[in-house]
C-alpha cells in the first residue's frame, strides 16, 4: 500500500509538472515576491533619514565640526570693540569725547587747552593713575594703515578694521608695529607717552573711534559690537535729515526784519572767551 501510494503522488507531481501553466505561475510568484521585497526595501530607506545629509562628507580622517566652515567668520562678527589698555581697572578716562548733546560738565572735560585756545576732543584720553607708561593694545583686529610721528600729537598709528571702521592711537612713547601688519584685538601696538597738544595729561594715550571717516564716541561702543556702529550711523543721517528738513522749513517762514542789520552789528560786537584770549596774546606777542 504505501509503495502504491508513493508511486501514485509521484504521478500526481509529475502531472502537474507536465501542465503548461507551472512554470510561468512559478516565474510570476518568484518576480511578484522580489518586487515586493524591492518596494519594501525602498520605503525603509525613506523612513530612515540620511545622518550625512547637509553635513561634511565622511572620511577616514573625519573629525566632527559642529561650527561648520564658517565658525571663524561668525566669531569675527562678534568681535567687540576693547578699550586699548589691558588694566580696565588702572585707566582713567581723564579727557572726553566732545558730544553736543553731553551734559555741560562732560563737555567742559572734552575741551583740550593748547596755545591760549580750547579745541573740542574728537576721541578720548586714558591714563593711569600713577602718571607710568603702560602698554596700548589693538581695540579691534585689523590691519596697520600707518605709522607716523606727528610733532603735537606724538607717535601716532591708525588701524582700519572691517565695516569701514577705523582706530586711531596718539601720543604714543614706543611703537612695535609697522604699517600693513596684521594685529589681532589685545596684540600691544605701543606704550603710552606724552605730547604738547595733551601735555596736562601726562603719559596718557590719545583713542579715536571713525566710522567711514567720521569720529563717534568711543565709550558708547566699548563692549559692543561693530553692527551697533552701522545702527548709529543710520540713526545720525536720519536725524540730520529731519534737521536739514525743519531748518529750510524754517527759512521759508521767516520773514525779513528791519531789525536784521541791527542784529548783526550786535553779533559782530559779540565775541567769545576764547577769541578774546587769542587776540590778547596776538597783540602780547606783536608788542613783544
Amino acid at each position: 500500500m504505501k509503495e502504491e501510494n508513493k508511486g501514485a503522488s509521484k504521478n500526481k507531481w509529475s502531472s502537474i509538472f507536465r501542465k503548461k501553466w507551472f512554470f510561468p505561475a512559478v516565474y510570476l510568484t518568484v518576480a511578484a515576491i522580489l518586487l515586493a521585497v524591492v518596494v519594501w526595501y525602498n520605503n525603509l530607506d525613506n523612513q530612515v533619514p540620511d545622518v550625512t545629509e547637509g553635513n561634511e562628507e565622511l572620511t577616514d580622517n573625519y573629525s566632527p565640526n559642529p561650527h561648520g566652515d564658517d565658525a571663524e567668520t561668525v566669531m569675527d562678527q562678534q568681535e567687540v570693540v576693547k578699550m586699548p589698555v589691558n588694566d580696565h581697572d588702572q585707566a582713567e578716562i581723564v579727557t572726553k569725547y566732545y558730544d553736543f548733546n553731553a551734559e555741560e560738565e562732560d563737555q567742559a572735560n572734552a575741551l583740550i587747552l593748547y596755545n591760549n585756545r580750547y579745541y573740542q576732543s574728537t576721541g578720548i584720553d586714558i591714563k593711569f593713575a600713577d602718571d607710568q607708561a603702560f602698554d596700548v593694545v589693538a581695540s579691534l583686529s585689523g590691519t596697520v594703515t600707518e605709522v607716523k610721528e606727528d610733532p603735537l600729537l606724538g607717535n601716532v598709528v591708525i588701524l582700519s578694521h572691517d565695516n569701514d571702521v577705523t582706530t586711531y592711537y596718539a601720543s604714543l612713547g614706543e611703537v612695535n608695529v609697522e604699517p600693513e601688519d596684521e594685529v589681532k584685538q589685545g596684540d600691544v601696538i605701543g606704550t603710552a607717552g606724552q605730547n604738547l597738544f595733551g601735555k596736562d595729561n601726562g603719559t596718557h594715550v590719545h583713542f579715536e573711534l571713525r566710522k567711514d571717516g567720521k569720529d563717534v564716541n568711543p565709550e558708547e561702543f566699548f563692549n559692543q559690537p561693530l553692527s551697533k556702529l552701522d545702527a548709529s550711523e543710520e540713526t545720525t543721517e536720519q536725524q540730520d535729515n529731519e534737521n536739514s528738513g525743519d531748518q529750510e522749513e524754517g527759512m521759508d517762514e521767516e520773514e525779513p526784519s528791519e531789525s536784521s542789520e541791527d542784529d548783526a552789528e550786535d553779533d559782530d560786537e559779540q565775541t567769545s572767551g576764547i577769541s578774546t584770549d587769542d587776540e590778547e596774546a596776538d597783540s602780547t606777542d606783536s608788542a613783544e
